[in-house]
């Protein structure tokens, strides 16, 4: 998956492309504070280095493409909301982008955070 072949040649898209179209889909949803990482290594390593795909796996399954988001959700929206929303704008970016259909996209919850109201 990710490969093309045409008259002129072969296009191949990178799982970090992809990821980084995620990336910029979900910091524009509502209610997205931030990504987390996706373990304690991807923590460890989004600290020292800056990389954009931070908080998102891509994996291509034969002719499918699966993306998980694992986000920080602004306190006092609706979890569920903001799930359905991340995952919507996630999935139209990433199949305008590549013209490919994604087949899931897995939002993960990580954590709430509350803004200042001061």
């Amino acid at each position: 998956m990710g490969e093309e072949t045409t008259s002129l040649g072969g296009i191949h898209v990178s799982p970090n492309a992809v990821a980084t179209i995620a990336y910029h889909a979900t910091l524009q949803s509502y209610g997205v504070v931030g990504l987390a990482p996706k373990n304690l290594a991807d923590g460890i390593v989004s600290s020292i280095t800056r990389e954009p795909s931070r908080g998102i796996s891509v994996r291509y399954l034969e002719d499918e493409i699966h993306i998980d988001v694992h986000v920080i959700v602004e306190f006092g929206t609706r979890i569920n909301a903001v799930a359905e929303s991340v995952a919507n704008t996630v999935r139209f970016h990433v199949e305008k982008a590549l013209g490919l259909k994604v087949s899931t996209v897995n939002v993960h919850v990580a954590g709430l955070r509350i803004s200042n109201t001061d």
